[in-house]
């Protein structure tokens, strides 16, 4: 007989959970950003030791074809987080440096096809709000959700999923398997 508190997560995404600490049961799965968010949330603060061994889950991931949408999310969340500069969570740099290969070419993809949609705000005249209100949020459900789905720019401005869906129906070239019209089609039917 299983004894339902010894129980380990054999789905798919039992070893990212393992890594990142999450207990077996504790989230549901299925709820791809919502796990994609908790991941990137406590790999990128300072105060988690396994941060390198969540990377290297994540690099392994990037080679099975039915995570790799997962792994290059949870990647942009994590770069969102860090974007934003606080000391809560490491910089774009160390996170950087901690990457393997595989995780390091789509951070850099990342990287690319979001200062291609901040060229694209700017040369369409499309204003970009201040970031401040956001990183005042103070219910850590609503920051983990507004701070992984958003990042700031060097000038202290806000790019989110609306804008990154705008340059992409404009012509924009979306990041190879990774449409964010597609993502925010998802997370609509998610609800």
């Amino acid at each position: 007989m299983r004894m339902p508190w010894r129980r380990r997560s054999a789905g798919r995404f039992g070893p990212l959970l393992a890594a990142a600490g999450i207990q077996p049961g504790s989230t549901d799965e299925s709820a791809e950003p919502a796990l994609s968010r908790e991941v990137a949330w406590r790999t990128g603060r300072r105060d988690q030791v396994s941060t390198a061994d969540i990377l290297e889950v994540v690099e392994d991931m990037l080679g099975d074809e039915r995570d790799y949408t997962f792994a290059v999310s949870f990647l942009e969340d994590l770069q969102n987080l860090t974007s934003h500069g606080l000391d809560t969570f490491r910089s774009p740099d160390e996170i950087r440096a901690l990457l393997g290969p595989e995780s390091a070419v789509c951070w850099d993809s990342l990287t690319e096809f979001w200062s291609g949609v901040a060229d694209w705000c700017t040369l369409t005249g499309l204003p970009l709000e201040s970031s401040a209100p956001l990183l005042t949020v103070e219910n850590e459900e609503l920051r983990m959700l507004l701070w992984s789905a958003n990042r700031t720019l060097a000038g202290g401005e806000k790019l989110g999923l609306a804008q990154a869906v705008r340059y992409e129906k404009a012509g924009g070239s979306p990041l190879p398997e990774h449409s964010h019209i597609a993502l925010a089609l998802r997370r609509s039917e998610q609800g």
